[in-house]
């Protein structure tokens, strides 16, 4: 009999696809850990990993690491975990997390309840951050949104390696430390209204924005003796601040959402007009 993994490949049961190839698939996890909780699978029915030919299984991490790439983009999270158990499904299949703390990782940790309509949410914002496209078809309705967006990304663009170099290793501290993430996004042009934001950045639509000057957000950050008590860091966060003031046109903080965790991006236009800067997560209980 087809595994339940199997019969997803072949279409007879529905999933929240995310990316695709000739041989693999990843879709959400209908009973995530956390959300963005994703599967990827070859779409040749193989029990146990380890039974995979050399090369299969290495094609497989290959693909896993393209996803976790877009996972990660997607979803704010300090990194994306990986795990593979082995004993659920008789199909092979690596388990992406998005993950802050190690705890995220405990599969003996109650599974969540995502609805429907936010699991979608999820696997678009997902699978439009898979590099080199995730190889589904885009819906009619995005396919439209997308031509008055801005050029797709390049990935040598500038401002983009620019914005990387500024925020390598350095973390955000709230009530709990997450990393900065450099950040390019397409975006309609003109004043964005908060649904085209949401919509841009792969947050739920109806989600709540606030946005905040971006010397305000960063003030404890760059203050010499402020939350790092380390002058170099202090320094690095003027740097990336006075960047984004000086090459990014409205540079301004957005915080999305509610709860004791936030996603907060400090974005701004770019010369080609996309949305460009960082990205991170807010602990406020």
């Amino acid at each position: 009999m087809p595994s339940i993994f199997s019969r997803i490949v072949s279409g007879e049961l529905p999933a929240h696809k995310v990316a695709e190839d000739a041989d693999h698939l990843a879709f959400l996890d209908i009973t995530p850990l956390v959300e963005g909780h994703t599967l990827v699978i070859p779409k040749k029915e193989v029990d146990y990993i380890f039974d995979m030919t050399p090369q299969a299984l290495a094609a497989l991490h290959v693909f896993a690491q393209r996803v976790a790439k877009g996972v990660q983009a997607a979803v704010p999270c300090r990194r994306i975990g990986v795990a593979v158990i082995g004993l659920e499904v008789p199909h092979a299949h690596i388990h992406l997390i998005p993950m802050n703390k190690v705890g995220d990782m405990n599969f003996a940790n109650p599974k969540i309840t995502v609805p429907a309509e936010r699991m979608q949410e999820l696997a678009a914002a997902i699978a439009a951050q898979v590099p080199g496209g995730s190889g589904l078809p885009a819906p009619a309705a995005a396919s439209a949104a997308r031509t008055t967006a801005a050029p797709a990304a390049d990935p040598n663009d500038a401002t983009l390696t620019q914005l990387q170099k500024l925020t390598e290793g350095l973390v955000f501290s709230s009530e709990a430390e997450a990393p900065l993430e450099a950040v390019s996004y397409a975006a309609p042009t003109g004043d964005l209204s908060d649904a085209q934001l949401l919509q841009a950045l792969g947050e739920p639509a109806g989600a709540n924005v606030e946005k905040v000057e971006l010397t305000q957000f960063l003030r404890n950050q760059t203050a010499d003796s402020g939350k790092s008590g380390d002058v170099s860091i202090a320094n690095r966060y003027k740097a990336l601040q006075l960047y984004m003031k000086q090459e990014l046109d409205g540079a301004q903080v957005y915080r999305i959402g509610e709860g004791t965790q936030v996603h907060a991006y400090a974005l701004g236009r770019d010369v080609a007009g996309r949305l460009a800067g960082f990205k991170t997560v807010l602990t406020e209980t």
